[in-house]
């Protein structure tokens, strides 16, 4: 009875990650923030639809967009920028992906400088008059690129500007 209670508490936490993916999903870019928080994109398996979710481990906050359909890939804009390193440029990448909802528009990112070798990942957020809110991202956390979204053929890149 031990050992049952022992796996139970173990899985507990499990179940409340798992309300981040469902059966069907797999995670194109995720990680936890600075403050303990739990962001994913995730998309079906078969591309019929892209989600964001936002949240603490106990509860998804934010959904977007609600509506699991094919559309929802329009909702949302992508940007990359790509350069190698060599004598005069340091080596960087720069991955943007954005959307809007509520007035609000949302740039996730994810950062690489080969000069130090510093990655970075978060969210910022800005307002309808402009206030800009980061939510840095814990690093170590991350899973999946949003790079990979080129490989889905479902998003077109667009000049977005960098933002990082």
């Amino acid at each position: 009875m031990k050992k049952f209670f022992i796996i139970l508490y173990l899985l507990i936490p499990l179940t409340f990650w798992a309300q981040y993916l469902l059966p069907n999903e797999e995670i194109i870019y995720s990680f936890e923030t600075k403050n303990g928080k739990k962001m994913s994109l995730v998309k079906d398996k078969t591309n019929q639809y892209i989600q964001y979710r936002f949240g603490t481990k106990n509860k998804v906050e934010m959904v977007f967009p609600a509506e699991r359909t094919n559309e929802s890939w329009k909702k949302f804009h992508y940007n990359s920028y790509w350069r190698g390193g060599g004598i005069q440029n340091a080596g960087m990448e720069i991955d943007n992906l954005s959307f809007n909802n509520n007035g609000y528009e949302y740039l996730l990112f994810r950062t690489y400088h080969a000069e130090g070798e510093v990655y970075t990942a978060g969210i910022i957020i800005k307002d309808k008059k402009g206030k800009e809110t980061r939510i840095k991202g814990n690093y170590k956390t991350v899973e999946g690129c949003i790079c990979n979204l080129q490989d889905t053929g479902m998003i077109e890149r667009e000049d977005i500007g960098l933002t990082f």
